[in-house]
């Protein structure tokens, strides 16, 4: 069965070579549509894990700094570590901006943190891969060797311009985009406050209006134009605990006497993974879908072809009496050995080519076992219309009848 099998292959090398290497593209583009998706998944486990924090306080009836605009004090990490069971509070911001090198713009998010920190705070990155960490209060940058900066770089942040002074590896938003660290001063002024056109249209109208310019309440429009002028606001207050304090039980706390919304790492990683990454999960699954679909239909059709090619070939075997299940063999034989080829092809693509995407691509064994089940499953249900219709030739084909 195997020498009919191959000698019919070598028959027809060409067009079966070329058809396994068609349908190893494909594959090759599903096994990276599965390791775009992982990529996302372990991108944004990665940004929870690089946080170094049990708890994300954010603004209350939000989903968070990574998912929805949050704004709370900048004061509040003060009350935060006066709760039982809170070792460590540290403020941050996150903004994903356009940030510009050069002559080039590349998108990043943009985490402000409080400089002079003890390494390894919360929101700080866990190591660095070259350089130093911020000392500065103002224009020192942190980034990550993915946005491809390198030390000494100047970079522009609205603007003010910023030095790179460390260089990172894998801190990443949940979008794939690297982390560029800055001072939280200097970032909170990047995200909430307006420009000097905006900012002189306020005073103006602060001006204008009687109720901040009161004769007998001096300082007042003062005071009013200050607090449009600066600001104390972060997007989060990323906590760590104390050994053996159980999570969900500061948490609750804080929501209590707090008033705000607190996250544990289990629901921070389900609104990442179970929301965000929901929709484009549903997006490639239906690509791949398609693809599983398109790859059938080629295996089919190419095998069908072949078995067409070969009806007086199938008609001589049956006139000299060879089974029904032989000649059914030798095309499942064929199509398992379409699909060997087109995986192999696939397989090796998505290695060299995973690379080459601007973002992480996760190639996984179980991915690919799965995938190379699949693709059998695919090809030996692809070859049941050429094993049907061989089964029915007539040996009197043979002889022209």
């Amino acid at each position: 069965m195997i020498s009919l099998a191959g000698r019919d292959i070598a028959h027809a090398w060409g067009k079966f070579v070329f058809t396994g290497l068609g349908l190893g593209l494909l594959l090759g583009v599903t096994l990276v549509m599965a390791g775009v998706y992982r990529g996302m998944v372990d991108d944004g486990k990665a940004l929870l894990d690089n946080s170094s924090a049990d708890l994300w306080v954010v603004q209350r009836d939000t989903l968070g700094p990574y998912a929805e605009p949050s704004s709370i004090p900048d004061d509040q990490d003060r009350a935060l570590l006066a709760m039982p069971g809170v070792a460590e509070a540290s403020n941050v911001t996150y903004l994903t901006m356009q940030v510009r090198q050069g002559g080039q713009d590349v998108r990043a998010m943009v985490v402000g943190i409080v400089p002079g920190e003890a390494w390894g705070a919360p929101g700080w990155p866990p190591a660095l891969v070259a350089g130093r960490r911020l000392t500065r209060g103002h224009y020192e940058a942190m980034a990550d060797v993915a946005a491809g900066f390198a030390l000494g770089d100047t970079l522009r942040i609205r603007r003010n311009d910023y030095t790179v002074v460390g260089l990172t590896r894998r801190m990443v938003s949940s979008s794939g985009d690297p982390m560029v660290f800055i001072p939280l001063k200097d970032a909170q002024e990047a995200q909430f406050l307006k420009d000097n056109d905006a900012i002189v249209q306020n005073r103006r109208r602060t001006a204008a209006n009687p109720s901040f310019n009161r004769p007998g309440v001096p300082g007042l429009q003062e005071s009013v134009n200050a607090s449009q002028s600066s600001s104390n606001a972060v997007n989060a207050v990323l906590v760590r605990l104390r050994p053996g304090a159980d999570a969900d039980a500061v948490a609750d706390s804080i929501r209590r006497w707090k008033r705000l919304t607190v996250y544990t790492r289990a629901e921070m990683e389900e609104i990442l993974v179970g929301k965000l990454i929901a929709t484009s999960a549903k997006q490639i699954g239906m690509f791949l879908v398609i693809l599983a679909v398109v790859s059938a239909a080629i295996v089919a059709f190419i095998i069908y072809t072949l078995t067409m090619d070969k009806i007086r070939e199938i008609a001589v075997l049956k006139l000299i009496g060879t089974r029904n299940r032989t000649i059914a063999s030798m095309i499942l034989q064929q199509a398992l050995a379409l699909g060997v080829i087109g995986f192999a092809v696939g397989k090796i693509s998505a290695t060299f080519a995973a690379p080459l995407f601007p973002k992480y691509v996760l190639l996984m064994p179980q991915d690919s076992v799965a995938g190379f089940g699949a693709v059998l499953v695919i090809c030996a249900l692809a070859s049941v219309i050429a094993i049907r219709m061989a089964l029915r030739v007539d040996p009197a084909e043979a002889i022209g009848g």
